[in-house]
């Protein structure tokens, strides 16, 4: 398989993932990643009668992508545009066909999927960054200031999650220990699944066991 095909592939694979990994965080109902937790504090303070969620949730990042393409056009790509217009659709699904199958889950249960959200989402995030065809508003941020600023991207991640959790709380939005898990380990999550699995696959090699993670 030719290496752009498989960049192909991961940014849609990556990309679908993750809006399936945000449903199972409502579903676990233990606090939604950073950014979710803002775009629902935004979405709680909508009038009566305001569309979706989904709907809410691409407006905000057509918003957002404006800003990005003033920044650095080159982080837009596919897998913008599916996060865009279809993540909120497969998050709000997701999320229902997990309210659908157990309809009164225990703690326990709530908090293996909670965990396993985590991971298959800093796994989804991996693989489309490593693609290089485009990503999240959201995540375009940290790795803008990333690279502009020459900063480690870790503590670039950490830092908008962070905010983001805030503005979000204010709003009346749901903090909880997912919300909390995720702004202080997704960064350094995401970093180890591109050393491990994203860049082997994009390049069609084995992974540097002693690589240094990317800043």
């Amino acid at each position: 398989m030719q290496e752009r095909t498989r960049r192909i592939w991961m940014t849609i694979i990556g990309v679908l993932i993750c809006g399936f990994s945000v449903g199972m965080f409502n579903f676990s109902a233990l606090g939604l990643d950073p950014f979710q937790v803002f775009v629902h504090g935004i979405f709680y303070i909508m009038p009566e009668g305001a569309p979706g969620f989904g709907t809410v949730y691409a407006v905000l990042n057509l918003l957002m992508l404006i800003v990005i393409f003033l920044a650095d056009r080159k982080k837009i790509g596919l897998g913008t545009l599916i996060n865009i217009f279809l993540l909120g659709y497969v998050a709000d699904y997701s999320s229902k066909l997990f309210e659908r199958l157990v309809p009164e889950p225990s703690w326990p249960v709530r908090f293996g999927v909670l965990l396993l959200g985590i991971v298959i989402m800093c796994f989804s995030a991996a693989l489309y960054f490593t693609a290089d065809m485009g990503v999240s508003t959201y995540d375009a941020v940290s790795l803008i200031i990333s690279e502009k600023r020459k900063w480690k991207f870790q503590i670039c991640r950490i830092s908008s999650d962070l905010l983001c959790t805030l503005v979000g709380f204010c709003f009346g939005a749901t903090v909880g220990i997912g919300t909390v898990v995720t702004a202080f380990f997704m960064g350094p999550l995401i970093a180890f699944f591109n050393r491990t699995v994203a860049e082997p696959i994009r390049y069609g090699k084995k992974p540097h066991v002693g690589k240094e993670e990317a800043d």
